[in-house]
């Protein structure tokens, strides 16, 4: 039953460029407030991932929601979907937020040091979920396999992947959200 409401809760990607347009051209509200819901917290998800603490995820996460809402006008569904347009932005505030704290505290860069060498065990589970994601992707239709290494392993936009492969960005998008289903019923058991 909760994941029936979680599904139904979940906007399509055709719906959030519509709730982006609305706020672009109207500075609609009540779209802005299910963006805000249905992104805020995946925001907030990913900055405290990559190293912030809860309260400075929480604030990168309102300055993100702002830009989207100033900057509505200037989202092209044609060059990005409305998921990579916003955590592009995410990206590109807490790159900013890093920034102004090392010129600030002189904190050294966490990229610039020396990875620790992994531990056999690290290595014989890093190997062994390549092993099971290389044969979950063997179980997508071809079409959808081709849709994802263009995706997420050459790192191509949907709009460009559509043109590469000659079929309309609503397919491009289809057949990776239908992959990506795959995929996670497959490696829901193993991972």
């Amino acid at each position: 039953m909760n994941d029936a409401r979680e599904k139904e809760a979940t906007p399509s990607p055709e719906e959030l460029i519509r709730l982006i347009d609305a706020v672009a051209k109207d500075k609609d509200r009540s779209a802005f407030a299910q963006l805000f819901a249905y992104f805020a917290p995946r925001v907030k998800s990913f900055l405290m991932r990559s190293g912030f603490a809860d309260h400075m995820a929480e604030e990168v996460a309102q300055e993100v929601m702002l830009t989207l809402w100033r900057k509505a006008s200037y989202f092209d569904p044609c060059r990005a979907g409305a998921s990579t347009w916003v955590f592009t932005i995410a990206s590109n505030r807490r790159i900013d937020r890093l920034r102004r704290a090392r010129s600030r505290d002189q904190w050294p860069d966490p990229s610039d040091e020396a990875d620790q060498p992994l531990s056999g065990e690290e290595i014989a589970i890093t190997v062994d979920r390549e092993q099971k994601i290389r044969a979950a992707l063997g179980g997508l239709s071809s079409e959808q396999a081709a849709v994802v290494q263009l995706s997420y392993f050459a790192e191509k936009p949907h709009a460009e992947i559509a043109r590469e492969l000659d079929i309309p960005l609503g397919t491009v998008k289809s057949r990776i959200r239908l992959a990506l289903e795959r995929l996670r019923t497959l490696l829901d058991d193993d991972l």
